[in-house]
């Protein structure tokens, strides 16, 4: 009897040690799992895009009728790292957080485009993003072949297409997403052999660059993607030789206002946002002072400001002109809000406000909603009375 109280003891205790070696064995393992219909003996092949050693074989399998399939790795790395799910040339980029369980669902031959992730929200950005540069790349080689235009003509067009995307992805995939495993992976798409975002030498880009770097230092200091994207910012700050616009990466800041901030230094250097006037009713406005209009303009802008200011409005003021120090001279006399943009028109937050011409204003009501803009405001006192 006490033979077999013993054995028990060492059963239990055996079957306790099993137990903590098999959860000590899946903390860092991530699972992906999933169907692939429609590719019955095709080879499925999960790979890593290991930064410093390219792309590593990490399991295969071979697909049975139902194109079910099932991966279990281990990412010891406490980071965000890259992955991809491959047969032949088509492929589903995925990003894995340590310990995550994804589930893939799709259908051969479409399966790079057609399929749906579940279990991650990054992966499904990174999905978003693959299908609208799918859409892109059919529509530069669709304008690539067109002989109505001459070819100076289709490189022209397809600038625009691809400055268009990429416009686009930085409002809807990285403003305000800068920390996110899927805002990296947007700066190092490709159209062809072209890098859409060239994060070295436009100083747009570069300002993008540079706030996904920043992000990514706060939350993963240590990782050899933050070193490599900041080592890249700051190979772009120098190459560009530009002040880089320092983007708002405060998530509950921007979570609170419906417009997409912006900030530039004052007369006294010091940066003012678009954020930090929320419960003013605000006049966005762009000039250069070196116009010919300007000082006709100013004049009228001082009429407003005086009649409306004591009444919660504000006046923020985006001069581009080409002499920061002609601006400073005439700003000092303003009574509201002067702000400098070294960049000029070109800059990226004005190109996302569609400036294009000068002057051009904006309204943005108390709570930082963006209400309108000057070409749709034919009475600039009545816009604002009814805001106040």
């Amino acid at each position: 009897m006490q033979r077999l109280k013993l054995n028990l003891s060492t059963l239990m205790a055996t079957m306790l040690l099993l137990l903590f070696a098999a959860c000590h064995s899946d903390k860092n393992t991530f699972h992906i799992q999933g169907h692939i219909k429609g590719a019955k003996d095709s080879l499925l092949c999960l790979e890593a895009l290991d930064l410093s050693r390219g792309i590593q074989l990490i399991d295969s399998v071979r697909l049975g009728e139902d194109g079910s399939f099932h991966f279990a790795a281990s990412d010891t790395i406490a980071s965000p790292e890259f992955y991809r799910l491959r047969i032949h040339g088509q492929v589903i980029n995925l990003s894995i957080d340590s310990t995550e369980t994804i589930s893939i669902e799709a259908e051969w031959p479409n399966m790079a485009f057609g399929y749906t992730v579940e279990g991650s929200g990054n992966c499904d950005t990174i999905r978003l993003l693959s299908r609208r540069l799918a859409n892109l790349e059919r529509r530069v080689v669709a304008m690539a072949d067109d002989r109505r235009f001459t070819i100076e003509e289709r490189q022209q067009n397809i600038e625009r297409m691809v400055q268009a995307y990429k416009d686009s992805t930085k409002v809807l995939f990285i403003q305000n997403r800068y920390d996110q495993a899927s805002s990296y992976y947007a700066l190092f798409q490709m159209v062809g052999q072209l890098s859409i975002f060239d994060v070295e030498n436009d100083a747009s880009d570069v300002t993008w660059a540079n706030a996904v770097a920043n992000a990514w230092a706060e939350r993963w200091p240590n990782s050899l993607r933050t070193q490599n994207l900041t080592n890249i910012a700051l190979r772009g700050r120098k190459n560009t030789r530009r002040r880089v616009i320092k983007l708002n990466i405060d998530g509950e800041k921007v979570r609170e206002t419906g417009i997409i901030d912006m900030g530039f230094p004052d007369i006294k250097g010091n940066e003012r946002r678009l954020s930090d006037f929320k419960g003013e009713v605000l006049l966005l406005d762009v000039t250069a002072y070196a116009a010919q209009q300007s000082q006709e303009r100013n004049i009228f802008l001082r009429e407003i400001y005086n009649k409306y200011h004591a009444r919660g409005l504000q006046i923020y003021q985006v001069s581009v002109d080409p002499d920061e120090h002609y601006w400073k001279t005439v700003s000092q006399s303003l009574p509201w809000v002067c702000v400098f943009c070294a960049e000029g028109i070109d800059n990226d937050m004005l190109r996302i406000y569609q400036v294009q011409r000068l002057d051009t204003y904006f309204l943005i009501d108390r709570n930082n909603n963006l209400v309108n803009r000057d070409e749709n405001i034919p009475d600039l006192e009545k816009a604002i009375e009814a805001l106040l």
